[in-house]
């Protein structure tokens, strides 16, 4: 048997904003699985900001999406046909199969998921890479202990809302950064101490406001201006973990860095990068604590899921860039 597929395919690299020019949208057909091998029905397609940067043909952490290949994405769906040994028909499961409809794998980085737990759409958020880098990157990064003040970028993201959520269970003071009314008052009806609608202008005035006794954890996902607000309101000690850089994606020149680098200097405190593939190991502690809270009713799993199929992802993409979720951002098979 075999399975008709669409997928998107990247025809150019883009400079700045992707466009339609960017890709080609193409029909295959997917065989019947070989001997160590499954095809799985794409059902939930994943939008992470880091698809930007898998376009780019420069050297970073993973090798860029080569033109004419299937885009990079992480993705859920269901096994329809299977001759491998760990997974049969009808499993749940995730990976990287990339933007179309079926996806023939050997199971390598292929895992099943329990919708007892979750459903599918929170395997791929708030139990997903989005939930494991905010978990490891809190923990790890930013070591917050409780009491302290913990200030979020892009709050009301995929990332940023479990690690708001995150910090609140921890005893934190938690400040979110967010654009626009609607993503404000949602972030105070999770709790947050303060909240702040970057849309207002002068985020070095305003979170100096909301932290009149400086910032300790700084959770990055956006770079540019707040980045260098916070460095501007760090407390003695401080700590700031870089995940991403949202607002610098489609630059097509490289962004000025940041300015105010020597309160790193003056306030004695850390900058560290870092990528949640480093902690795959760990993924089962994360996956268990953040479980917990979402049982408890302390942390709410939240999904935006857009429809249009897989032509329906360029579009889609450019959401991400827009603004246009609430916590993980997802595309409908």
């Amino acid at each position: 048997m075999t399975w008709s597929s669409q997928e998107v395919r990247l025809a150019q690299r883009p400079a700045g904003r992707p466009d339609d020019s960017t890709w080609e949208i193409a029909t295959t057909e997917v065989p019947d699985p070989g001997p160590g091998e499954l095809v799985v029905r794409l059902e939930l397609i994943s939008l992470d900001p880091a698809m930007r940067g898998w376009l780019n043909d420069v050297r970073s952490y993973i090798p860029p999406v080569g033109i004419g290949e299937v885009m990079r994405a992480f993705a859920g769906g269901t096994v329809v046909a299977s001759q491998h040994e760990d997974f049969a028909v009808g499993d749940t499961v995730t990976g990287t199969f990339g933007v179309r409809e079926h996806a023939l794998s050997d199971g390598r980085g292929v895992t099943k998921v329990d919708l007892d737990v979750a459903p599918l759409a929170t395997w791929l958020g708030a139990l997903g890479m989005p939930g494991m880098t905010a978990y490891f990157g809190l923990e790890d990064v930013g070591r917050a202990q409780p009491g302290e003040t913990v200030l979020v970028s892009a709050a009301a993201g995929a990332v940023g809302s479990v690690v708001a959520q995150l910090a609140l269970a921890k005893g934190c003071r938690v400040i979110g950064v967010a654009g626009g009314p609607d993503k404000v008052a949602w972030l105070r009806e999770l709790g947050l101490h303060e909240v702040i609608d970057r849309r207002d202008g002068d985020l070095l005035r305003q979170v100096r406001r909301a932290a009149p006794d400086g910032v300790d954890v700084y959770f990055d996902n956006v770079g540019g201006e707040l980045l260098d607000a916070a460095l501007a309101n760090l407390a003695r000690g401080a700590r700031i973990a870089i995940c991403g850089a949202i607002s610098t994606y489609n630059e097509e020149r490289l962004p000025e860095g940041p300015r105010r680098y020597m309160s790193l200097l003056v306030f004695r405190a850390t900058m560290q990068g870092f990528l949640v593939m480093d902690y795959l190991d760990r993924y089962p502690e994360g996956v268990a604590a953040i479980s917990e809270l979402i049982r408890e009713g302390r942390l709410v799993a939240t999904e935006t899921t857009l429809d249009g199929g897989v032509a329906g992802f360029p579009q889609a993409l450019l959401g991400l860039f827009d603004g246009v979720n609430t916590g993980k951002l997802l595309l409908a098979v």
